[in-house]
Protein backbone atom coordinates (compact mmCIF):
# COMPACT_ATOMS: atom_id res chain seq x y z
CA UNK A 1 0.00 0.00 0.00
CA UNK A 2 0.95 3.48 -1.00
CA UNK A 3 2.49 5.00 2.61
CA UNK A 4 0.52 8.72 1.59
CA UNK A 5 -2.64 7.48 1.05
CA UNK A 6 -1.97 4.70 4.35
CA UNK A 7 -1.34 7.80 6.32
CA UNK A 8 -4.63 9.40 5.06
CA UNK A 9 -6.79 6.55 6.10
CA UNK A 10 -5.24 6.38 9.56
CA UNK A 11 -6.39 9.87 9.64
CA UNK A 12 -10.30 9.52 8.52
CA UNK A 13 -10.60 7.16 10.95
CA UNK A 14 -8.70 9.37 13.76
CA UNK A 15 -10.72 12.42 12.48
CA UNK A 16 -14.18 10.16 12.73
CA UNK A 17 -13.05 9.12 16.85
CA UNK A 18 -12.07 13.37 17.07
CA UNK A 19 -15.47 15.35 18.49
CA UNK A 20 -12.91 18.30 19.55
CA UNK A 21 -11.53 18.98 15.61
CA UNK A 22 -15.56 18.08 14.90
CA UNK A 23 -17.17 20.05 16.79
CA UNK A 24 -14.90 23.60 16.23
CA UNK A 25 -15.59 22.87 12.38
CA UNK A 26 -12.18 21.48 11.32
CA UNK A 27 -11.53 19.95 7.84
CA UNK A 28 -9.17 17.71 6.98
CA UNK A 29 -7.83 18.58 3.50
CA UNK A 30 -4.53 16.65 2.55
CA UNK A 31 -2.54 14.29 5.04
CA UNK A 32 0.19 12.07 3.80
CA UNK A 33 3.56 10.52 5.49
CA UNK A 34 4.37 13.56 8.39
CA UNK A 35 2.18 16.27 6.81
CA UNK A 36 -1.41 17.42 7.41
CA UNK A 37 -3.42 20.49 6.22
CA UNK A 38 -6.66 21.35 8.12
CA UNK A 39 -9.10 24.49 7.63
CA UNK A 40 -11.47 25.52 10.59
CA UNK A 41 -13.81 28.95 9.83
CA UNK A 42 -13.61 31.42 12.84
CA UNK A 43 -16.75 31.56 13.98
CA UNK A 44 -18.85 34.33 16.29
CA UNK A 45 -18.47 31.85 19.27
CA UNK A 46 -14.51 31.78 18.82
CA UNK A 47 -14.25 35.67 19.39
CA UNK A 48 -12.47 36.76 22.83
CA UNK A 49 -13.49 40.02 24.45
CA UNK A 50 -11.06 42.01 21.72
CA UNK A 51 -13.46 40.65 18.80
CA UNK A 52 -11.11 38.59 17.53
CA UNK A 53 -10.29 34.46 17.14
CA UNK A 54 -8.94 33.52 21.09
CA UNK A 55 -5.83 32.01 20.85
CA UNK A 56 -7.26 28.67 22.26
CA UNK A 57 -9.15 28.05 18.88
CA UNK A 58 -5.67 28.84 16.76
CA UNK A 59 -3.87 26.34 19.40
CA UNK A 60 -6.52 23.63 19.18
CA UNK A 61 -6.72 23.94 15.13
CA UNK A 62 -2.73 23.83 14.81
CA UNK A 63 -2.51 21.11 17.52
CA UNK A 64 -4.97 19.01 15.72
CA UNK A 65 -3.01 19.62 12.73
CA UNK A 66 0.07 18.40 14.49
CA UNK A 67 -1.78 15.17 15.84
CA UNK A 68 -2.93 14.05 12.44
CA UNK A 69 0.77 14.94 11.12
CA UNK A 70 2.67 12.67 13.71
CA UNK A 71 -0.12 9.94 13.57
CA UNK A 72 0.85 8.76 10.25
CA UNK A 73 2.35 5.41 11.27
CA UNK A 74 -0.41 4.17 12.93
CA UNK A 75 1.15 4.06 16.55
CA UNK A 76 -0.75 6.48 19.18
CA UNK A 77 1.51 10.03 19.36
CA UNK A 78 0.62 12.08 21.65
CA UNK A 79 2.17 15.94 22.89
CA UNK A 80 5.02 16.06 24.82
CA UNK A 81 5.43 19.74 24.69
CA UNK A 82 4.12 22.21 22.66
CA UNK A 83 4.88 26.46 22.00
CA UNK A 84 2.91 28.67 20.13
CA UNK A 85 3.86 32.32 18.42
CA UNK A 86 0.72 34.46 17.59
CA UNK A 87 1.68 36.89 14.73
CA UNK A 88 -1.84 38.19 13.61
CA UNK A 89 -4.79 38.43 14.70
CA UNK A 90 -7.74 35.88 13.00
CA UNK A 91 -11.61 37.39 12.81
CA UNK A 92 -14.60 36.43 12.72
CA UNK A 93 -15.20 34.42 9.50
CA UNK A 94 -11.83 34.06 8.67
CA UNK A 95 -10.83 30.54 6.96
CA UNK A 96 -7.57 29.29 9.42
CA UNK A 97 -5.24 26.86 6.95
CA UNK A 98 -3.10 25.10 9.51
CA UNK A 99 -0.21 23.14 7.57
CA UNK A 100 2.09 20.56 9.98
CA UNK A 101 5.61 19.06 8.92
CA UNK A 102 7.55 16.66 10.63
CA UNK A 103 10.68 17.81 10.82
CA UNK A 104 12.48 14.99 12.89
CA UNK A 105 11.22 11.61 14.27
CA UNK A 106 13.42 9.00 15.91
CA UNK A 107 12.87 6.38 18.02
CA UNK A 108 9.87 7.40 20.15
CA UNK A 109 10.04 11.06 19.78
CA UNK A 110 9.53 13.78 16.84
CA UNK A 111 9.60 16.99 16.21
CA UNK A 112 6.92 19.60 14.19
CA UNK A 113 6.11 22.83 12.93
CA UNK A 114 2.61 23.90 12.14
CA UNK A 115 2.03 27.43 10.52
CA UNK A 116 -1.71 28.81 10.56
CA UNK A 117 -2.54 31.38 7.89
CA UNK A 118 -5.44 33.34 6.82
CA UNK A 119 -7.05 32.18 3.34
CA UNK A 120 -4.81 34.92 2.00
CA UNK A 121 -2.02 33.58 3.38
CA UNK A 122 -1.76 35.74 6.25
CA UNK A 123 0.54 34.67 9.21
CA UNK A 124 -1.56 34.32 12.50
CA UNK A 125 0.65 31.29 13.91
CA UNK A 126 3.60 29.58 14.13
CA UNK A 127 3.60 26.08 16.23
CA UNK A 128 6.36 23.70 17.40
CA UNK A 129 5.17 20.67 18.71
CA UNK A 130 7.48 17.36 20.24
CA UNK A 131 5.41 14.25 19.96
CA UNK A 132 5.97 10.98 22.19
CA UNK A 133 4.67 7.77 20.58
CA UNK A 134 3.01 5.46 22.75
CA UNK A 135 1.21 1.76 22.80
CA UNK A 136 -1.90 1.11 21.06
CA UNK A 137 -2.92 1.94 17.27
CA UNK A 138 -4.73 4.94 16.30
CA UNK A 139 -7.37 2.69 13.68
CA UNK A 140 -7.25 -1.37 15.53
CA UNK A 141 -8.38 -2.42 12.22
CA UNK A 142 -4.81 -1.28 9.88
CA UNK A 143 -1.44 -2.20 11.03
CA UNK A 144 1.63 -0.17 11.51
CA UNK A 145 3.38 1.64 8.60
CA UNK A 146 6.38 -0.48 9.45
CA UNK A 147 4.45 -3.68 8.60
CA UNK A 148 3.87 -2.09 5.28
CA UNK A 149 7.47 -1.61 4.60
CA UNK A 150 10.69 -1.48 6.26
CA UNK A 151 11.70 1.91 6.74
CA UNK A 152 8.88 4.48 6.15
CA UNK A 153 10.27 7.86 5.49
CA UNK A 154 8.00 11.00 5.87
CA UNK A 155 7.86 13.18 2.09
CA UNK A 156 7.83 16.91 2.51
Amino acid sequence: MDLDAFAAEVARGMYDNDPASQALGMELVEVRRGYARLTMRVREDMANGHAICHGGHIFTLADSAFAFACNWTNRVTVALACHITFTAPARVGDLLVAEARELHRAGRTGTYDVTVRRENGTLVAVFRGNSYTTRGKVVETLPFADELTTAPQPRS
